[in-house]
């Protein structure tokens, strides 16, 4: 018979390991914590350790928000040699002679990698065609051709040199692949490189995370009181903290709870803010139109109806 799973909310912050892919880390802490609902916000591949929030309840209604968030990263990267997956879990394709480099070639091959850019992700990539991830394209040995996007990188520094292993520090938004920047700038020194280790170290709502493994989680699962599991969770607010904020009356706080749109004078348009009650309560993220109608994005079910 299957556990009988129940109502948990709010934000985990899971320093996820190496070996296992995003969606097996969030089964693994759903189970845990015994929870009806549970997503996470961004894959890290199976290479990848660090920073994986997971949502639980209400809280996956705000998944999508952090998804978009900067992240960073720590990662080490080897030039001289490039690999299927351009990471260290593919196949080695070319073996090159390193050029004698110096701090300025290195920073001059970065230079451009910086900003908006546009990016060729990996072959064996998550990204889907016809409904079908490219990895398992890849992996069947058809044909992949990976579509460009543009990405933003905020920063991207060389950290430590030690040989042909660089340890860089990268600052990028959404849909950015470190493995392709890697892989772009051992092409740019002549040599090829591939990524041999990633670790995410923040998001943006979470710049200075206390992150949980799955082994303090396991040991606290066992000793049966869901309580101290609970007390590692952060509320829903936290991950949306640094949105502007619309405090509602009571009136206002009642017709948005029953769904219906109202005005509100004296604020200007806001594209995404957070709608608190009179307590300060998060009721829901919320629009504020030019017109100042107040549409809700997405409620959230967290304060009483009855206060």
């Amino acid at each position: 018979m299957k556990p009988v799973r129940r109502a948990v909310h709010g934000i985990l912050l899971l320093d996820k390991p190496a070996g296992i892919s995003s969606n097996r880390a969030l089964q693994l802490a759903k189970r845990l914590f015994n929870a009806d609902k549970a997503g996470h916000t961004g894959s890290l591949d199976p290479l990848a350790t660090g920073l994986l929030p997971i949502c639980f309840g209400e809280a996956t209604k705000i998944a999508g928000y952090l998804l978009g968030s900067r992240k960073a990263y720590a990662a080490q990267c080897r030039l001289g040699v490039t690999t299927t997956t351009d990471d260290a879990e593919g196949e080695v394709v070319q073996i090159r002679p390193v050029p004698s480099l110096d701090d300025a070639a290195i920073e001059a091959a970065l230079a451009p990698l910086r900003g908006r850019i546009v990016q060729v992700p990996p072959a064996y990539s998550a990204i889907k065609q016809g409904g079908v991830p490219l990895y398992k394209r890849a992996r069947r040995g058809e044909d992949v051709v990976v579509p460009s996007r543009e990405v933003e990188v905020h920063r991207l520094e060389l950290e430590r040199r030690d040989g042909d292993i660089l340890d860089l520090h990268v600052e990028c938004g959404s849909g950015t692949y470190v493995r392709s920047l890697a892989r772009e700038l051992g092409e740019r020194l002549g040599c090829g490189a591939h990524l041999t280790a990633l670790r995410r170290v923040w998001v943006e709502a979470f710049r200075d995370p206390h992150m949980h493994t799955l082994n303090e989680l396991e040991h606290i699962a066992a000793n049966g009181d869901t309580r101290v599991l609970d007390g590692l969770l952060l509320p829903l607010e936290a991950g949306v903290g640094a949105l502007p904020s619309l405090l509602l009356d009571a009136e206002q706080t009642r017709r948005l709870r029953h769904g219906q749109r109202f005005s509100i004078s004296g604020h200007a348009p806001k594209p995404l803010c957070r709608a608190l009650d009179a307590q300060g309560r998060l009721l829901a993220l919320a629009q504020v139109d030019a017109d100042a109608t107040v549409h809700v994005l997405r409620g959230f079910n967290l304060a009483s109806d009855g206060d």
